[in-house]
């Protein structure tokens, strides 16, 4: 009677009852608070996520469920865990469409932290559903705004969008697993509050046995896996710490650890060092992974490298600003190697094929030999392959067996545009077109114009009399 005295059950049933189920109030605060919940992950901005957590609904869907389950109410755990559901899937579906057009696709620390749940996500979603259920069923209002912003319903579902948007399953698994958790502890643990103030009084000791199995059951249950989560991040946290003691004691005092990447998903765990030293150990691969694996009782792959420093307090600051120079160097190598890459592929032949000069920032290489395409076609393709791979200057030569271009003459006037294609095709052959056939004066001007063009020309014997007029047009003969 001290804990239940005072409590109008009626009253709060109702108030339940009427914020529980679904509404547009509902469905409209459930577009808001997940869209500014995207916004606040992908800034990141802890201010904007605490904004989207206050306006969040969801929290009364799964107090009513806990409260329906707490009485039997078959009726207020179908209204409740419809709007539950339909509201999650509102909110999953508008992130995943608003991350598909968002040209920020990074996973942030805000996303970061909600993909890994632990023990202490389960105890946080405990202690904060005690309060939130206490402050129903006492009316302290005050006091759900610090459980909102405690629980944080919204901003997992929001980086389960974001994990199907971007189709990466370990942040969708890992933040669904904390929004699950999250729903199903506040919903048992309001059941469990609200049998304790008397709610459920009607129902037998047996029905008061089966919620509580079905209490510590299904906290059971997701204390598997956050344990495990749990477990992984004390472990990585006391292996960061012995990895740079271990690495450290290797090596001089005077040495220095400038950079360490650990990759612990990776089998075996993957240690990347970067050791600025006064002295090289040629053996400290060997011996460092040797002594990692037996304090850590895992496989590891460790490599560190070593430059080579004087005591000199500036050497170590020329030693890191080297580092940074061999890294822009690694950067540009990558370039040069997708863009030749890029080129091999549009013309058809392998990588080593292809003459790349980085300094330069130039491409050149001859295509592959396409049936039925004309040299005009040719210079098509070198000028896709200059727009898909940009800062480049390309050059793609045709195949050497290609027959060099006829020159029409109608009226007496060569046409430019193949003029344009004779000056190409030399320039990319690197070699001289022989001009025959005409008058001295007509090959000469032919010649004239390739050169002008970026081409070699070579004026040849006539190869007999040349028409300039009726059909079909006669051609200037240019031979390689």
């Amino acid at each position: 009677m001290w804990v239940v005295g005072g409590v109008d059950h009626d009253e709060v049933l109702r108030q339940i009852a009427e914020d529980s189920g679904w509404s547009g109030r509902y469905a409209f605060l459930i577009l808001v608070s997940a869209a500014i919940s995207l916004l606040g992950l992908l800034m990141p901005s802890v201010a904007v996520l605490i904004g989207a957590m206050l306006l969040s609904p969801l929290m009364m869907p799964i107090i009513g469920l806990g409260f329906g389950i707490a009485t039997l109410d078959f009726t207020e755990i179908r209204r409740s865990a419809t709007a539950l559901l339909a509201g999650s899937a509102i909110a999953i579906l508008l992130s995943v469409v608003l991350v598909s057009i968002s040209p920020v696709q990074t996973i942030t620390s805000e996303i970061a932290g909600r993909t890994q749940p632990t023990l202490f996500d389960l105890l946080v979603a405990l202690l904060s559903a005690v309060a939130g259920a206490y402050a129903l069923i006492r009316g302290r209002g005050g006091t759900v705004v610090g459980v909102a912003i405690a629980i944080a319903l919204m901003p997992p579902l929001a980086v389960v969008g974001f994990g199907i948007a971007t189709w990466n399953w370990t942040v969708f698994a890992g933040s669904l697993l904390l929004f699950i958790t999250n729903a199903v502890t506040i919903a048992l643990t309001a059941a469990l509050v609200a049998r304790v103030y008397g709610f459920g009084s009607h129902l037998s000791p047996h029905h008061t046995g089966w919620q509580l199995i079905l209490f510590f059951v299904a906290l059971g249950a997701l204390s598997i896996p956050l344990g495990a989560g749990l477990r992984q991040i004390a472990f990585e946290a006391v292996a960061q710490r012995q990895i740079r003691d271990t690495i450290r004691s290797r090596f001089p005092a005077e040495a220095r650890l400038s950079q360490l990447d650990i990759d612990y998903g990776a089998t075996p765990i993957r240690i990347r060092g970067v050791m600025l030293t006064p002295r090289l150990d040629p053996e400290a691969d060997a011996s460092l992974t040797k002594a990692l694996g037996q304090q850590l009782d895992r496989p590891i792959d460790l490599h560190v490298d070593q430059l080579q420093i004087t005591l000199d307090p500036g050497a170590v600051e020329a030693a890191q600003i080297a580092r940074a120079g061999n890294r822009q160097g690694e950067a540009e190598r990558t370039a040069a190697e997708h863009a030749i890459g890029q080129l091999a592929l549009i013309a058809g032949v392998a990588p080593d094929a292809v003459r790349g000069d980085p300094a330069a920032r130039t491409l050149a290489a001859t295509a592959a030999p396409l049936p039925g395409l004309t040299l005009d076609g040719y210079r098509t393709l070198e000028r896709r392959a200059s727009a898909a791979i940009p800062g480049w200057q390309v050059r793609l030569a045709p195949p050497a067996e290609i027959d060099p271009p006829a020159l029409p003459i109608e009226g007496g006037v060569i046409d430019t545009a193949a003029l344009d294609l004779a000056g190409w095709v030399s320039a990319r052959l690197d070699r001289p077109l022989r001009v025959g056939g005409g008058t001295a004066a007509q090959r000469e001007s032919v010649a004239a114009a390739i050169v002008a063009r970026g081409g070699q020309a070579e004026v040849g014997e006539p190869a007999g009399a040349l028409a300039l007029a009726g059909p079909p047009a006669p051609t200037a003969s240019l031979q390689p």
